[in-house]
C-alpha cells in the first residue's frame, strides 16, 4: 500500500520499509504481470568462486538483491551476492555435446591421471599424517 502524501511504500515488512522504495508517479507493478526471474550467485568468502544457489522473482534488480540476501545469505557465511536476469544467461544445448568431444584427449590436464596420485592414495589409506615419522629400514 502506498501513501499519497509522501509517495513511499509502506509495508508491514521492516526490510521493505528500510529500503525506502518510492512509488513514484506510476508503480512498477502497473506494467508487470509477473515479476522477473533472477539467477542468484553466492560467494562464501572473498577470493572464492561464486556458485549458483537458486533463483528469486523480483520487480527490479535492487529488490532481487534484497530477496536473494534474505533467501540465500541468512544461514551461511556470505561475502558477496550476484543477481542476474535469467534472460541474460546463455547456455549450450545438450544436443551440441560434440563441441566437447576433444576433452577426453586432454587427460594430461587432469591431475588425477598423474602417477603421483597412486602414492597419495596409498598415503591416505595408511591413515598417516604429515607429522608421522617414517620408519627407515636398517642398512
Amino acid at each position: 500500500m502506498a501513501t499519497e502524501n509522501n509517495k513511499t511504500v509502506d509495508s508491514l515488512d521492516p526490510r521493505i520499509s528500510r529500503a525506502k522504495i518510492s512509488s513514484g508517479e506510476t508503480s512498477d507493478m502497473d506494467n508487470l504481470v509477473h515479476f522477473q526471474t533472477y539467477e542468484v550467485f553466492h560467494q562464501k568468502k572473498r577470493g572464492a568462486q561464486h556458485q549458483h544457489v537458486g533463483i528469486v522473482h523480483a520487480p527490479n534488480p535492487d529488490m532481487a538483491l534484497l530477496y536473494a540476501k534474505e533467501q540465500y545469505a541468512r544461514r551461511e557465511q556470505t561475502a558477496n551476492l550476484w543477481v542476474a536476469p535469467s534472460s541474460c544467461i546463455s547456455a549450450t544445448e545438450y544436443a551440441d555435446d560434440d563441441i566437447f568431444s576433444t576433452t577426453p584427449d586432454k587427460l594430461y590436464r587432469n591431475p588425477a591421471t598423474y602417477k603421483v596420485m597412486d602414492r597419495i592414495k596409498a598415503f591416505k589409506e595408511r591413515g598417516m599424517k604429515s607429522t608421522d615419522q617414517i620408519e627407515k629400514s636398517p642398512h
